[in-house]
């Protein structure tokens, strides 16, 4: 059972953002450390990447592990209305699948990373630059 009134819980629910989140200014920060230079959210490709290096053709996605459905604590569904979140997690995923084989076929190089992968900074550091350092 929700502890909030519909009302409260839509007021909530609004407050979520889907740019310019915390595990997002993390990467960002990591990249731009990395002297690489990105555009943000690019509107003109497939699932908006959060991070577009166009000259490489490489483009990051930073999911919510919530949102997107990721098998760890974070991506656990809430105990009430558990089937409309089921139902919701499936569709953001095959939306994710859809959007990650569309950027693929124009050419694209793609890494997604977790929201729980952020909180190790260090390891987040090494993928990435495995990532941006590999040929496009």
């Amino acid at each position: 059972m929700d502890t909030f009134t519909a009302k409260e819980r839509s007021q909530i629910m609004r407050q979520v953002r889907s740019r310019g989140t915390q595990p997002e200014i993390v990467v960002r920060s990591i990249v731009r450390r990395m002297g690489i230079r990105y555009r943000s959210c690019a509107r003109n490709l497939p699932g908006k990447p959060d991070l577009v290096m166009a000259g490489l053709r490489k483009a990051i996605l930073v999911h919510g592990c919530f949102w997107h459905g990721h098998h760890c604590e974070a991506g656990n569904l809430p105990k009430s209305n558990r089937s409309y979140w089921k139902n919701k997690q499936a569709k953001n995923s095959l939306r994710d699948v859809q959007n990650a084989r569309a950027l693929r076929a124009r050419g694209w190089k793609l890494m997604v990373i977790w929201e729980c992968e952020v909180r190790g900074t260090e390891r987040l550091q090494t993928k990435l630059q495995r990532f941006v350092s590999l040929k496009p």
